[in-house]
């Protein structure tokens, strides 16, 4: 293809220029999903963000992953969790734990590539997970191969410098 690489940051990862986002995935059923993610995988895009904690997006994506999940880097995030019939944020543990392992068990795999801390957007926000649980855990699924990278999503590029600032200080 001519699809063009850039690296990740300083992962090491080569990451297409266009990627796939999981948007949309909610919609389809498991053959339009087979055939989006092979589109995809076809056209040289190997990075997608599953943000949504959806079990029909996730479950979609990785039936559509089945046979070619070394072709494509996962970004999943952590402390997205489905209550009550919609995506949600959380910082508890218990949720947390279980949401991230139903993100691999529905993926049919046992790690994802990048671990993204799902959405701080505030500095309160920042200081209240810095020393949590929450974090730890994240850096535990780091050192058990679960994640390879962590990422920090955020609507605020601020916030955001100063939440991998500090991951970055951790490791």
């Amino acid at each position: 293809t001519d699809m063009k690489f850039r690296p990740l940051g300083n992962t090491g990862l080569m990451v297409s220029e266009i990627s796939i986002g999981c948007g949309g995935f909610e919609k389809l059923d498991s053959t339009a999903s087979l055939e989006l993610m092979t589109m995809a995988l076809d056209s040289g895009m190997n990075y997608i963000d599953i943000y949504d904690a959806n079990p029909k997006t996730r479950s979609n994506i990785g039936y559509a992953l089945q046979g070619r999940r070394d072709e494509m880097i996962i970004q999943g995030h952590i402390g997205t969790i489905w209550a009550n019939g919609q995506h949600t944020r959380t910082r508890d543990l218990d949720s947390t734990k279980a949401g991230f392992e139903d993100l691999l068990a529905r993926l049919g795999t046992d790690h994802i590539e990048v671990g993204m801390i799902h959405i701080t957007d505030s500095r309160e926000e920042w200081e209240e997970i810095q020393n949590s649980p929450f974090l730890d855990y994240v850096f535990q699924l780091k050192k058990e191969g679960k994640i390879k990278h962590i990422g920090l999503s955020s609507h605020n590029a601020e916030e955001a410098k100063i939440g991998r600032a500090s991951c970055r200080e951790r490791v």
